[in-house]
């Protein structure tokens, strides 16, 4: 057995804490609104809107998509 191998992980104590799932959800969600609230700028293109909601809809995408799988059993809940 080499010297490695003796040791045990080291984790910093933030690492082994859950995170608060729905605070993530509500900010992904307020992030969306607020990306979305961007349409109404002085902007001239619409380069910028479609970057806005293909942004916005991945952040509610994910949301979906997390609670999906968490209540098919996919993904352990916090």
């Amino acid at each position: 057995m080499s010297a490695l191998e003796e040791h045990e992980d080291v984790y910093a104590p933030d690492q082994l804490k859950p995170t608060n799932r729905r605070r993530a959800q509500r900010g992904a969600i307020i992030s969306a609104v607020v990306l979305l609230m961007f349409f109404w700028g002085n902007q001239e293109g619409n380069t910028e809107k479609v970057w806005l909601v293909v942004i916005a809809a991945g952040l509610i995408l994910a949301v979906i998509g997390d609670i999906v799988l968490r209540k098919a059993g996919l993904r352990p809940n916090d």
